[in-house]
């Protein structure tokens, strides 16, 4: 279907892609992995046609139509629902509008106007008819409920809708040009779990081949039956999920270990004999006969170092009290949006919770109102009364950042003690490297300030870690990193995260926000998901249950009524 055939991609930094091949399939939903800045959406834009490989070649068919849906979605907040899902059809919407212009013109036209207006709106409806544009009505009126909208739905603006929302308008239009391959860049950025298990369960159930490029393991675990692996410029295809990938990379990086391990052990035995007897009257000839061989040999290459060659511990955590933070009928209100009513929770000494919700919930609110920078509408929320030292990362760390210093001087200033190069290992973990080290903090992205942040955050020593999407911008070695520093942390943290394979490695304990209440798990995000599916089906039975008993009654009532 399409096939990528040593590809190589050099840009004025350097080269970004050496030897690149794989392909895509019917049917197949393939995940692009890879360390930040390994070339992922490079691929991405050149199957979309939107860049040219150095050299290599991309084979597709021409009459391929290929859907790009990149990180940012582009809708247009001024329109309505229904004019944005139109916009996937770009001529046939532009004459539908001319139409729409056409009848307005007519309510106020003169006998003259009017004759000519009626002959453009013939000509207009004859080439919107064309373009089968009568039907593409009804394939709008079809696909929005399918992405989950109501009919009272159409005529509101894009514009009232969240992130979430918009991504499932940007997919729709999409899918509404039927697409022969899809492209998805980064499409669970800023979603929220409900949002990303509805468009995990939506895709899995399309036909439509697609490669996606996502930082998310749960969502590459459960949607992709291949991965596609960059590493140095150089791609690896796995069959099978995210989880198979690894186990596969494992045993592949062992053997060729093992075959490494032996051939140097052999090369070591020959170079020996060679060194030895080169000079020897009686067995020189052997001794070149067997350099001759060493030569020829075919080199067994070293396996890739794997990236995750640093284990960053956190500093020791002071032990605190028991009780870390009392929360007491807790209610807060932003206008006449309730977030949280008589609310009550008590978080432990070495608890790991991971906060659950949807967007809006009042998930980063209630992390404000802990840390004190936020004040409850009536309530209490206290730090425990004994040794808690909280450390707080919030969404916008980044903005408080010393513009003018430079990301070496920024982590420099929180471990005084460190030499230059445990200074530039730990920097490497958020992939800052070489001459990036030196660079000034008011020149980085977005993404590199939130990477620096964190790094000079987890570098404090504190009893209290409270996180915000700690895992924003960082790629997957660097979440896998810090997953392990804080599964060896011996100090309480509370998050919140959209990560759902983070929360699953980290968290020891659920708290989901829910109609204004804590709801407490006590396990980890797998317990929790099997407890919910628990509640759902009980709350079934006690419906049906309830539908039983009034049909029972009625059945009852019926008969009464008969014997009177």
């Amino acid at each position: 279907m399409l096939r990528l055939e040593h590809i190589s991609k050099i840009y004025p930094t350097g080269e970004v892609l050496k030897d690149v091949n794989w392909e895509v399939k019917s049917g197949d939903r393939i995940g692009l992995v890879g360390v930040n800045g390994a070339g992922k959406s490079t691929q991405l834009k050149m199957i979309a046609g939107e860049i040219e490989p150095t050299a290599g070649v991309i084979i597709r068919p021409t009459s391929m139509h290929i859907a790009y849906l990149n990180q940012e979605f582009e809708v247009d907040t001024t329109r309505t629902v229904k004019e944005e899902f139109w916009r996937a059809f770009a001529e046939a919407n532009q004459v539908n509008q001319d139409l729409s212009g056409v009848h307005r013109s007519m309510e106020t036209a003169t006998p003259d106007e009017l004759d000519e207006l009626i002959h453009k709106m013939d000509r207009l409806q004859r080439q919107f008819e064309a373009m089968d544009g009568y039907n593409l009505e009804a394939k709008i009126d079809k696909i929005l409920p399918e992405m989950g909208f109501d009919a009272q739905d159409s005529d509101r603006l894009v514009s009232a809708f969240s992130g979430g929302w918009q991504m499932r308008m940007s997919l729709g239009k999409i899918l509404l040009q039927k697409p022969d391959l899809l492209l998805l860049d980064e499409p669970t950025n800023h979603l929220d779990l409900e949002t990303i298990e509805w468009l995990e369960n939506y895709l899995r159930n399309l036909t439509t081949p697609m490669v996606i490029v996502s930082h998310d393991r749960e969502f590459l675990d459960r949607l992709c039956t291949q991965i596609v692996e960059t590493e140095r410029g150089v791609s690896a295809t796995y069959l099978g999920n995210y989880s198979s990938y690894l186990a596969q990379k494992a045993e592949n990086q062992a053997a060729q270990l093992s075959a490494y391990e032996r051939q140097q052990k052999e090369i070591d035995k020959q170079q020996t004999f060679v060194d030895r007897f080169r000079a020897s009257a009686t067995r020189s000839t052997q001794a070149k006969s067997r350099e001759k061989q060493l030569d020829k040999i075919e080199r067994v290459e070293a396996p890739i170092a794997g990236v995750r060659t640093l284990r960053f511990r956190f500093p020791d955590a002071p032990r605190s009290g028991r009780e870390v933070v009392e929360i007491k009928d807790l209610t807060h209100t932003y206008g006449d949006k309730i977030l949280f009513l008589a609310a009550n929770l008590t978080i432990e000494r070495g608890d790991r919770i991971a906060f659950l919700g949807p967007n809006g919930a009042g998930k980063s609110t209630l992390l404000r109102l802990i840390t004190g920078s936020e004040q409850p509408t009536e309530g209490t929320v206290k730090l425990g009364e004994h040794g808690v030292i909280p450390g707080y990362f919030e969404q916008n760390q980044a903005e408080a950042l010393d513009l003018s210093k430079t990301v070496m001087e920024t982590i420099h200033d929180e471990v005084p003690d460190w030499k230059n190069e445990e200074v530039r290992t730990i920097l490497g973990r958020f992939l800052f490297s070489g001459d990036t080290v030196y660079k000034k903090v008011e020149s980085l992205s977005g993404g590199e300030k939130a990477r620096l942040a964190l790094a000079k955050m987890l570098l404090r020593t504190v009893n209290f870690l409270i996180l915000d999407e700690p895992t924003n911008h960082l790629d997957i070695p660097a979440k896998e990193m810090l997953e392990e520093a804080i599964q060896n942390y011996d100090g309480t943290v509370i998050v919140v995260s959209h990560d759902r394979y983070f929360i699953s490695q980290i968290a020891n304990k659920i708290v989901e926000i829910r109609d204004g209440e804590f709801r407490v798990y006590l396990g980890d995000y797998h317990y929790y998901l099997d407890k919910i599916a628990e509640e759902k089906e009980q709350a079934k039975q006690e419906v049906l249950a309830a539908e039983k008993a009034a049909k029972k009654a009625a059945k009852s009532s019926k008969a009464g009524t008969k014997k009177k």
